[in-house]
């Protein structure tokens, strides 16, 4: 699978070794090795697909874009390697990074350090709020995504007794900490708090856990989808038919296909969905043909991010990093297919989320929730 999807990299142009001055390159470090390739492969097809708009459209300063990716191989210490041998290569005018909390926080230092604009997908609150002046995120926070489960549970499906499932990374334990927040400003404490460690394959103590409990909801932050579809299958097979509003791992298109019926019902936050308007019915419609599925969240968040530090580049009006650092904290009113895009001065470029039904298998949008940006 490495061999035929470095393959297809390699036909695009993305490892040309062209000379500097003839293109603009943009780094990418992802997923395309180890336990999350598959979806490391959503977020390449979605920056693909935007660097082909790129390019049709006159590429940037006049010249074509050119890829130059970085394979992380779904670790911490991957991830760090990647971006190591990204700036020490050099050339590169701002990268597309992971999705991953825990990746970007192991390798926040060596960005700070590079002084490179990097786009990021991670969620984690934190991962804007450490004085590295160099990140700046393509997708909402946690510090939404937390507000709105809970408004959603506690006023909508007036729910009060809740359960929380979550990973130990940065973003499970982040999205825990600022769901319990929420929950305290409704008044709630939950009736159970549980982690697991990443790429679990057995999750019966925690599925008994919240049988045992007596929870009403269920509210989820799962960082893997591979995870997210045990889960959810010894979950219903235990008997265990809570309602359940999960983070938007919960309608990854991995995570669909494993489940299967077993999610049928739930809920779930996410940045992107497919029918929530003309745009993203626009940019599903485009994916679709040129990759034979359906877009995620991990394809939508990684071709916003390739489009707003394209335009970002060209009205810097050179791809020297200050000037690039100050044109993305510049945006304002872009529209992306996750959302209305402006960075606030902490680099969070997004500010809300849409809340979705699995109706047997179809994902429905019910509404979108934005918040003020600060």
């Amino acid at each position: 699978m490495k061999r035929l999807f470095l393959a297809l990299l390699a036909g695009l142009g993305v490892l040309s070794a062209a000379g500097a001055a003839d293109v603009v390159r943009i780094g990418v470090v992802n997923e395309i090795t180890g336990s999350q390739a598959e979806a490391g492969q959503f977020t390449v097809n979605g920056i693909r697909l935007a660097l082909d708009e790129i390019n049709k459209g006159g590429g940037v300063l006049g010249k074509p874009v050119e890829l130059r990716i970085e394979d992380n191989a779904s670790t911490n210490p991957g991830t760090v390697l990647a971006f190591s041998k990204l700036f020490a290569e050099g050339g590169v005018a701002g990268v597309i990074g992971p999705i991953r909390s825990t990746q970007i926080q192991a390798a926040s230092p060596t960005i700070a350090k590079a002084g490179v604009p990097v786009m990021i997908g991670g969620s984690d609150v934190s991962l804007t709020h450490v004085n590295n002046r160099w990140v700046f995120r393509a997708r909402p926070n946690d510090s939404y995504s937390s507000r709105v489960i809970a408004d959603f549970g506690v006023n909508t499906l007036k729910l009060r007794k809740w359960a929380i499932v979550h990973s130990t990374d940065a973003f499970g334990s982040g999205g825990k900490t600022a769901l319990m927040a929420a929950l305290k400003s409704q008044g709630i404490e939950p009736v159970l708090t549980q982690g697991y460690t990443n790429n679990s394959q057995d999750f019966t103590p925690i599925v008994l856990a919240v049988k045992k409990s007596g929870a009403d909801l269920l509210a989820t932050y799962m960082t893997n989808p591979p995870d997210q579809g045990i889960f959810a299958k010894q979950l219903r097979q235990l008997g265990v038919n809570v309602v359940w509003v999960g983070s938007p791992t919960t309608i990854a298109v991995t995570t669909l296909n494993l489940a299967g019926e077993a999610l049928h019902g739930s809920y779930a936050i996410t940045d992107f969905t497919t029918d929530a308007n003309d745009i993203t019915r626009s940019f599903t419609k485009k994916y679709r043909d040129r990759f034979g599925m359906n877009p995620d969240t991990y394809a939508a968040w990684a071709y916003d991010a390739m489009h707003v530090l394209a335009q970002s580049i060209g009205k810097a009006g050179n791809t020297e990093p200050e000037a690039v650092r100050k044109s993305i904290l510049a945006v304002k009113g872009y529209q992306g297919v996750e959302g209305t895009y402006e960075f606030d001065e902490f680099g969070d470029g997004l500010h809300g989320y849409n809340i979705v039904r699995n109706d047997k298998g179809r994902i429905v949008f019910i509404k979108r929730v934005d918040f003020p940006v600060r």
